[in-house]
């Protein structure tokens, strides 16, 4: 079963042979439940200004192949049929069975097909239907009420639960003991539409960290699933891991603001340059991002990608992230509901020399962070006065806070779409001062 987005394409005429041989070329069907091809795009922008093209994250991918496989991406894939119908590895079912139409509906058609599937059946499904009633059948069964009364999208399907049900849907397969293959061939398999302004790739960014971070907090959480399923706890870590990007929002605001707080008040939190303790902080950070450079030049990402995600890391963090995790705790508490939001991939019409750059709308999403680049400029101001009184850790911290925001610092002073509107600068000058203000009342 192939699982397509509507803006991808097959890219590779042998795509089909590759996801064949390895669904069976495996003795052990629980060994291949589904084969992951990743996402390429045929408008991808220069160097990923946006950080969205997820080139490093199918590369990290690789690396929990050797666990029970690649995460499920929504779209690029090869099912086995039985993995969708919510089978476990190795389970039969009569093809008589009666409660089939509780499961699977009242098509009589998709209950027989399913029946076959998973009774690991070899048998040629014999019907003496029409063809033309496959297709009346289809339809019935892609209806929007269809489901009501079924197991769909509880244990039959895609997974409900998250605006994020293909990674649900992929825990989901994996908790049941099933691995995964990642398959990467030349030229890619499939090729689709990115989002190629920033207002869609932050929409898309929020959608994501949100629908991640609502797992945790279901019934097939990554830690349920390894305590009352098959899912291995190496892999639990992974999708743990995945899940709480949104959770990092909290912390990247904290450390955003100790840094300007720790400036305008000349505290510290950091070593002072002259301490021998500086080495570790300071080593960890040159270290850490030398790291990260050397492996995106290792399969050849340009130093430039490598500062796109860099500071994208840190915008999305504190701009999309934040409204994600404040949006899932507001429904944990009753207060809201989640509403999944249509990322817009329509392709630029600007010029070629203007493409990338960053275009603004009323959006609340950006406000905080603008209001920590107005801040971390206020603290840069105010440690330059006072050279003595500051620690050289967290000016260098600072300043590359504002490298990471200086498409804002442009966007300040832009013209046209490529200027922040100007009632979200207000917004954010009103709590980069009140937050200015308290902390100058505190030291």
């Amino acid at each position: 079963m192939l699982n397509l987005d509507c803006d991808m394409y097959a890219n590779n005429p042998q795509v089909f042979i590759h996801a064949m041989c390895m669904l069976f070329s495996f003795k052990n069907e629980e060994d291949a439940g589904f084969i992951q091809f990743p996402q390429a795009f045929y408008n991808g922008l220069k160097d990923d200004p946006f950080g969205n093209q997820l080139a490093n994250f199918y590369y990290l991918a690789n690396g929990i192949s050797g666990i029970q496989g690649t995460f499920y991406a929504g779209s690029n894939c090869f099912h086995r049929r039985k993995v969708i119908y919510g089978s476990y590895p190795n389970d039969k079912i009569k093809t008589d069975n009666k409660d089939l139409h509780k499961i699977f509906g009242k098509s009589i058609e998709l209950q027989e097909s399913a029946a076959e599937i998973l009774s690991s059946s070899n048998s040629k499904i014999e019907s003496q239907r029409r063809p033309s009633s496959f297709i009346e059948a289809a339809i019935h069964v892609a209806g929007c009420s269809y489901e009501y009364g079924t197991m769909w999208g509880t244990q039959v399907g895609w997974m409900y639960g998250s605006t994020t049900e293909d990674v649900l849907t992929g825990l989901t397969i994996h908790g049941k003991g099933y691995r995964s293959v990642i398959c990467t061939p030349d030229p890619p398999a499939f090729l689709g539409c990115a989002p190629t302004t920033y207002p869609s790739a932050n929409t898309q960014q929020k959608r994501w960290a949100m629908g991640l971070l609502e797992i945790l907090f279901t019934d097939k959480s990554p830690i349920l699933l390894t305590i009352k399923g098959n899912l291995w706890f190496r892999q639990a870590l992974a999708y743990l891991w995945l899940s709480s990007w949104a959770i990092r929002s909290f912390f990247e605001l904290i450390y955003a603001a100790l840094l300007s707080y720790c400036i305008i008040t000349g505290s510290h939190f950091l070593p002072k340059v002259n301490e021998p303790a500086f080495l570790i902080p300071g080593g960890i950070f040159v270290i850490y991002n030398l790291y990260v450079l050397w492996e995106f030049r290792r399969i050849n990402l340009s130093f430039r990608m490598w500062w796109n995600l860099q500071r994208m890391g840190r915008v999305n963090a504190m701009t999309a992230y934040t409204f994600a995790f404040v949006t899932v705790v507001l429904k944990l508490f009753g207060l809201s509901n989640i509403v999944f939001e249509v990322t817009q991939k329509e392709e630029s019409n600007d010029d070629e020399d203007t493409s990338g750059r960053f275009v603004y709308d009323t959006s609340p999403m950006i406000v905080p962070g603008v209001a920590i680049l107005l801040v971390s400029l206020t603290a840069l101001v105010s440690g330059m006065s006072r050279l003595g009184e500051v620690g050289f850790g967290e000016m260098v911290c600072n300043v590359w806070m504002i490298l990471c925001f200086w498409e804002y610092f442009k966007g300040i002073f832009g013209n046209g779409k490529y200027r922040i509107p100007t009632s979200t600068i207000w917004k954010a000058g009103a709590l980069a001062l009140l937050f200015v203000q308290l902390c100058r009342r505190s030291s």
